[in-house]
């Protein structure tokens, strides 16, 4: 079944030309990723897809009898409302269906009214919708239902979006990099959410786990050309060189015909043969596809790195906190030469704190670190380069000097350097401010790497480069003699640079796990399954409502409300309990403590009476 069919579209602004008849189709089941290099049209294309923008030529058709859902890198929403009120908000037919039996529960008189609404809320499930929703967003790290959207950070908004749109149940669902600003937990279950949703999906996205995973087929845009590829990640890449290989093969051949031609050319007379002609127009063809030149720049990293001492960094009995939030506790390592370690963890659980205070941007509550005299960081933060105003691109490197060292004693100018990280001659006098934010990136990540780091930290490097800038990137770090650290979201660029692993699992707990991240989802899920709590249970539970039930709607709605209260508290005693390992808590702080842990044993245990008092209902 046809969803969507884009034909011929073509799009420009000013001289430049992002695509030019453009045609593909979206069918129903497919998950399809849409790949290009940064520039070449991905978000205008999504843009037009999604009615922001108009294509200059070609027609967008989607089929009339679906739902479709758009996520966007900058979603809009109304910020006076809470985060469910958002939710509740929403154009979601469920919602209208659940208002209707509202009002039929206020006229029982009118029975023929209250099963038509009854069968509507059997046939879309209604009853599980609000449990639905609050598992989503808590999924998303979305907790405080309560929370205006006025005062949630752009992840939060980003996260928001996506809970909506999921929510929503879609038939096709049209995202722009679904992983961004979501950590490693989040990722692997919006995989699993996807895997078992009936959701056609069409995305830009450069979480190349997450296409090995997830889509089923690929499109990519090459220097103008669209190309299919009816497989997942890998099966991409293979095929992807098997064509590279036929083209170089081509064009070898076109070339050798080029020149057999050019010779004849050289020894024809000046009168010529209708037959001869028509080979002269032959050839003029030929020599245009000789001289074509793919056009893949690649970024070519070989700057120069100052030699690493035996003493690189020490951390000894290291404690940050901030107030009752432990980042480090006593923590001791000592860095040796040429180590690769990734930083993984949940959001919020200190890990640009730690390189902070390892680059010594930040001090430590207790202990000390030690740097080496040979040491020379270069600090890729998620902050970005600072604009200044009416800088230009050249500008910023011509601050590192006119011309910047490389390897084996040789050097380049400050523009040969920027057109190997695709920065063309006339790119490079435009304003800084003007550039995009992939472009920004690329830009930030030059001025790191050209002051010849020994000790490179990477702090999510990877967020807004395209697929071939990361491929380029990785080869450049495997190489790198140095040492470095990345705390990255993607698992693929992990597994490619990293030796073993920091895993931040919070409260001042870090493991040191002698593996990439592949190894640590392997050993993890080789652990024994820890049998699951009441809450756990009840998390699980379907509300299903059925005819023979006596519960009043109200009583229907308070056991909904209850199950996510018991979740609500139990996260509470959770939080509560792990303060208790703290060891400089006072004997005033203990009492305190242990008076909130009763008050919410107490509250659970209520709860959990009422739960099983209306659960006997459903089942007499």
């Amino acid at each position: 079944m046809n969803y969507l069919t884009v034909e011929n579209i073509s799009k420009s602004y000013g001289e430049l030309t992002l695509f030019e008849n453009i045609s593909f189709s979206v069918h129903k089941d497919q998950k399809i990723a849409f790949i290009a290099k940064n520039g070449t049209g991905k978000t205008s294309i999504l843009n037009i897809l999604s009615g922001e923008d108009v294509a200059d030529s070609g027609n967008i058709i989607y089929r009339k009898d679906i739902k479709v859902s758009f996520l966007s890198q900058d979603p809009k929403f109304d910020k006076s409302l809470t985060v469910e009120d958002t939710i509740l908000a929403s154009e979601n037919p469920i919602l209208k269906v659940i208002s209707n039996y509202e009002k039929s529960l206020l006229n029982p008189e009118n029975t023929e009214n209250y099963q038509a609404a009854f069968d509507a809320m059997e046939r879309h499930q209604a009853w599980d919708f609000e449990t639905l929703y609050k598992q989503i967003l808590f999924k998303l790290k979305l907790e405080n239902l309560e929370q205006k959207v006025s005062t949630l950070s752009g992840g939060q908004k980003k996260r928001l979006a996506l809970a909506d749109a999921l929510i929503n149940k879609p038939d096709l669902l049209v995202l722009d990099e679904p992983t961004n600003h979501l950590d490693l937990e989040m990722i692997e279950w919006l995989e699993e959410f996807f895997a078992k949703e009936n959701i056609t999906l069409f995305m830009v996205t450069h979480d190349r786990y997450f296409l090995e995973r997830v889509c089923n087929e690929i499109i990519e845009l090459d220097n103008g050309i669209l190309y299919s590829y009816k497989g997942n990640y890998s099966y991409y890449l293979e095929k992807k060189q098997e064509r590279k290989e036929r083209e170089e093969a081509e064009a070898g051949k076109t070339k050798q015909l080029f020149k057999k031609e050019l010779e004849w050319m050289r020894r024809q007379p000046k009168a010529r043969t209708t037959k001869s002609k028509s080979r002269i127009d032959d050839f003029f063809e030929i020599k245009h596809i000789a001289h074509q030149r793919r056009k893949e720049h690649q970024i070519q990293l070989e700057l120069n790195m100052e030699r690493l001492g035996s003493k690189i960094l020490e951390f000894h009995k290291v404690s940050k906190a901030f107030k009752e939030k432990v980042i480090l506790n006593s923590f001791d390592y000592t860095f040796k030469k040429g180590e690769r370690i990734g930083i993984i963890g949940k959001n919020g659980t200190g890990k640009t704190t730690f390189l902070n205070i390892l680059t010594q941007v930040d001090k430590p509550d207790a202990g000390k670190v030690v740097k080496g005299e040979t040491v020379k960081f270069g600090y890729y933060t998620q902050s970005g380069i600072t604009i200044k105003p009416e800088q230009k691109v050249i500008d910023v490197i011509r601050e590192f000097g006119d011309y910047i060292p490389l390897k084996k004693g040789r050097q380049i100018s400050a523009q040969q350097l920027l057109e190997r990280f695709l920065f063309s001659r006339k790119k490079q006098y435009d304003f800084v401010e003007k550039l995009s934010g992939s472009e920004r990136k690329r830009l930030y990540l030059c001025t790191v790497l050209i002051q010849n780091p020994n000790f490179l930290i990477l702090d999510e490097p990877t967020n807004d480069l395209d697929i071939v800038t990361l491929n380029v990137l990785e080869s450049f770090l495997l190489d790198f003699p140095g040492c470095i650290i990345v705390v990255s979201h993607d698992r693929y660029f992990m597994d490619k640079i990293v030796d073993h692993l920091f895993v931040f699992k919070g409260e001042g707990v870090i493991d040191d796990f002698p593996g990439n991240y592949s190894d640590y989802r392997t050993y993890e899920d080789s652990q024994p399954v820890i049998a699951k709590t009441t809450e756990d249970k009840k998390e699980k539970q379907s509300w299903k409502k059925n005819e023979a039930s006596k519960l009043s709607f109200n009583e229907e709605k308070e056991l909904r409300n209850i199950e996510s209260k018991l979740n609500a508290l139990a996260f509470d005693k959770k939080e509560l309990e792990n303060k208790f390992n703290n060891p400089d808590l006072t004997q005033e702080e203990i009492n305190t403590l242990s008076e909130e842990l009763q008050h919410i044993i107490e509250m659970i245990e209520s709860k959990e009476e009422r739960w099983f008092e209306l659960s006997a209902k459903l089942e007499d």
